[in-house]
């Protein structure tokens, strides 16, 4: 099985709202010294704000041998410490030229090293970016430090979510809620069928929303969950389903534990997490990370869970999460594409050889693509509608890091 390379994400439409005109970019290759802090930075005014406002790079920026920060990434030099150099910087031209769409970085690490970075448009090397539904991965990922703390188990994810959420009245839920569990929201299959209509009546009164008040209005409203609506439907206020549970069963508050047992963890500090008309972290978008962050969590990803030799997430969650369990079925979605815990997964063929790929995605080109059997991660982010990379991640990045 090969990806279907040609397709146009929808999804993008849905989470992305109108961004500014593409400046095309030149690209400087320099030599390691010379490059030393020359990583585009936005300025203290810049990281103030809105995405849409940034100005773009008057010229494209790659690095074959990235400088050392202070993100506790080793690094080393594209084509000595692996990787075929070549292909990877004719990439990076194209992308400056505009030729791939509105791309804002591309970071390879192999083997634990940082090999490549690059920025475009808007990218910059300090400027936390939008991550659209890629956010639906870190919840995932959440869930998971919940489970290898101890304050879930693994067989919680087949209970019914509401037996977790002690502030709801069962007897105004729809029929079926008790139907709905962890592992069928993760999976993008609670069943959960809210029309646009509902959703604005909910608009007009966001303070009953707050708390459990949001899970109490979603099962007071949806059509009855059955077997047959609890097939795969992207979206539906799932994600956010599954940071109620995570903030009734840690202590404190979600938000807290986020930061505290996570972000923290990674050594994030340079993000923005929104909070949701629930008072909680939101789950499925408005949330930002740099380029070099997101990296981490693909180095958790890639590496079962751990993080500087801490198990930050149960293995036997991430082996799960990051397994192909269910078939997308909008019809633009590649074919090969399967799903996990709010993780996507695909087989990608390099000559007579495939290697799995696992990855985030969120609309317009936000991606963290971890292929354990090269180990490489390949960050992405972007503010492109059509968001037609991944043609190029299967036909130019993964190949050159293939012996």
């Amino acid at each position: 099985m090969t990806i279907n390379l040609k397709f146009k994400s929808l999804v993008a439409v849905a989470l992305l709202s109108s961004f500014g005109s593409f400046a095309t970019a030149g690209v400087a290759e320099e030599s390691a010294k010379d490059t030393k802090n020359l990583a585009p930075e936005a300025t203290a005014a810049e990281t103030e704000l809105p995405f849409r406002d940034i100005p773009v790079l008057e010229k494209g920026f790659f690095d074959t041998t990235p400088t050392t920060r202070d993100d506790a990434f080793p690094v080393g030099e594209l084509g000595v410490d692996g990787g075929k150099k070549a292909g990877i910087v004719k990439l990076a031209q194209e992308i400056a030229d505009g030729k791939h769409g509105r791309y804002d970085s591309l970071l390879i690490t192999h083997k634990g090293k940082l090999l490549f970075e690059s920025y475009y448009l808007r990218g910059r090397i300090n400027l936390a970016h939008p991550q659209a539904s890629a956010t639906k991965s870190y919840t995932s990922l959440a869930l998971g430090r919940v489970i290898e703390l101890g304050y879930l188990t693994m067989a919680d994810l087949d209970k019914p979510l509401v037996s977790f959420l002690k502030d709801l009245d069962p007897t105004k839920f729809v029929e079926g809620a008790e139907k709905i569990t962890l592992h069928k929201a993760l999976t993008m299959r609670s069943g959960l069928r809210i029309s646009d209509e509902q959703r604005e009546e909910f608009e007009k009164n966001p303070a009953g929303l707050k708390g459990q008040g949001q899970v109490q209005a979603f099962l007071a409203h949806s059509a009855p969950i059955t077997l047959e609506s609890q097939s795969y439907l992207y979206g539906g206020g799932q994600s956010d389903l599954v940071m109620q549970v995570i903030d009734a069963v840690v202590p404190g508050t979600a938000k807290d534990f986020i930061k505290n047992e996570f972000l923290d963890k990674l050594g994030i500090t340079n993000y923005r997490w929104q909070t949701a008309v629930s008072g909680l972290p939101e789950a499925g978008w408005r949330v930002s990370m740099t380029s070099r962050d997101m990296l981490k969590w693909g180095s958790v990803v890639l590496n079962k869970g751990k993080w500087n030799g801490e198990q930050l997430i149960s293995a036997e969650y991430l082996a799960k999460a990051t397994r192909g369990l269910v078939k997308p079925t909008q019809d633009w979605m590649p074919e090969t594409y399967r799903y996990g815990y709010f993780w996507y997964q695909s087989p990608i063929a390099v000559g007579d050889k495939s290697y799995d790929a696992t990855f985030a995605w969120g609309g317009g080109g936000q991606r963290i693509i971890v292929v354990a059997d090269l180990d490489l991660t390949i960050v992405i982010t972007a503010h492109d509608r059509e968001d037609t990379i991944m043609a190029q991640v299967a036909q130019t990045i993964i190949p050159a890091f293939v012996e």
